[in-house]
């Protein structure tokens, strides 16, 4: 894979001509203060899972120390598997109390999503959605981020909203395999290679989007695959995550993308997960999630501060 990471210096001093690039054809509203909404009651975690967020032990492991009567619930010897537990109950493993670890009390899921499905709560045309595969056990759940009707893969959900706004807003990469018609012309490489600003960016984009030009950043890196004039595969890595950027990036090329499948997110791939199905974050991925978290609200708090 053509790597321009090298380039990160010379990148980081133009992104700040990339944020804030989408431009809109309708009027911007006046600001108007957010109305605070009321709290709700925190919601509870599988006692298992708790365990799991909050310790070394994986949740097998919690299993088996339920089971020989080591873990205790305000005092009590838990027997329930099932028990529901929030932050406010005081959770022990041989008598010795668990400490809350910070960013711990959320979930995230990994879900492989096929073609077909929208990434929306409701939909008034009566599409399928996301929400009519992940179930109930999901309902509560947001998406990070957004794959289009026609696209698939890597989809992330948290129960988190912090979580979900961190990820969402993030340059972390995003690794798509794509197939376009036709040839990967040398203009679309350059482009890829430097970025590009598109004055009109309605090609590849939804019919009802008020979206009329964008501004692209520099591949992170690309693999051309397939070259040929009927059509062209590649790899691509990129660190934004714009309304639907890569069919608008090669329809702007008079290409059209046929096959769009986001295979990584921020590290967090597919694993052989089956499509249509979900998986928790792996042990290792939480713990990254955590450093990211912890290392994005240190930014925040200097970016606030300037």
């Amino acid at each position: 894979m053509k790597n321009y990471k090298e380039r990160k210096a010379d990148f980081e001093k133009q992104e700040a001509q990339y944020k804030n690039s989408v431009v809109k054809t309708k009027p911007k509203k006046e600001y108007e203060p957010r109305k605070e909404r009321p709290t709700e009651p925190e919601v509870g975690m599988r006692l298992n899972k708790f365990i799991s967020h909050n310790t070394n032990h994986s949740r097998r492991e919690a299993d088996k120390l339920l089971e020989e009567g080591k873990v205790t619930i305000n005092g009590k010897v838990a027997k329930d598997f099932a028990a529901q537990v929030t932050s406010e109950d005081k959770i022990a493993i041989d008598g010795k109390p668990i400490k809350l670890q910070d960013n711990k009390m959320y979930t995230v899921i990994v879900y492989n999503k096929p073609k077909g499905e929208l990434v929306t709560k409701n939909d008034p045309q009566g599409r399928k959605t996301i929400y009519h595969s992940l179930g109930s056990k999901f309902k509560h759940f947001l998406p990070i981020g957004r794959l289009d009707y026609a696209s698939e893969g890597v989809l992330l959900l948290s129960d988190n909203v912090d979580v979900v706004n961190a990820l969402m807003h993030s340059n972390l990469e995003r690794v798509y395999k794509i197939k376009i018609t036709g040839y990967v012309t040398t203009a679309m490489i350059k482009a890829m290679e430097q970025g590009i600003v598109m004055d009109d960016a309605s090609k590849g984009a939804h019919k009802n989007s008020d979206i009329t030009s964008m501004t692209f950043a520099p591949f992170l890196a690309y693999q051309i695959q397939k070259n040929d004039k009927s059509f062209s595969k590649l790899k691509v890595v990129i660190s934004e995550g714009k309304n639907r950027e890569l069919r608008r990036f090669f329809g702007y090329f008079d290409s059209d993308i046929k096959d769009l499948k986001r295979v990584d997110f921020g590290g967090v791939s597919l694993n052989n997960l089956p499509t249509g199905k979900t998986r928790y974050l792996t042990k290792e991925e939480y713990k990254n999630l955590r450093v990211f978290l912890k290392e994005n609200e240190k930014t925040s708090k200097l970016t606030e501060a300037e």
